[in-house]
């Protein structure tokens, strides 16, 4: 057996034994890393950031003339809330999508924020 005969064996072992959740977050978070995209994890408060991942979960906030379209994109490694301000829908925001997003990262309530991000609708990798 070869040294990389050692390294397929130990990634098969390891998917067999691991958490679906982690497996996924693994997948995001290898899939993000090689389309160029940052890490969530690794992103400052005030940085330009290009990031890729899954929608998790997208709501309608009405709080008076501040309402606003949220949603939770994760990178594997992450999540970053995404707020578009005015919005009420955006067609084709909605969970399970995978997006490439765009824009200054901001810190609200201790969490990652993109308010108005620039966002690209991605096909869901099938590896």
């Amino acid at each position: 057996m070869t040294s990389t005969d050692g390294g397929a064996f130990r990634r098969m072992l390891r998917r067999l034994t691991s958490d679906v959740d982690e497996l996924d977050a693994d997948d995001l978070s290898a899939g993000a890393q090689k389309s160029g995209a940052q890490r969530a994890s690794d992103c400052a408060c005030g940085q330009e950031v290009t990031m890729l991942g899954r929608l998790r979960s997208v709501e309608f906030r009405p709080q008076n003339a501040d309402a606003s379209l949220e949603a939770e994109l994760f990178d594997g490694t992450d999540g970053v809330t995404l707020i578009w301000l005015g919005r009420r829908r955006i067609p084709g925001i909605e969970p399970g999508r995978t997006m490439r997003v765009r824009g200054r990262l901001a810190l609200r309530d201790g969490r990652k924020v993109l308010y108005n991000p620039y966002y690209e609708i991605c096909q869901a990798s099938t590896t």
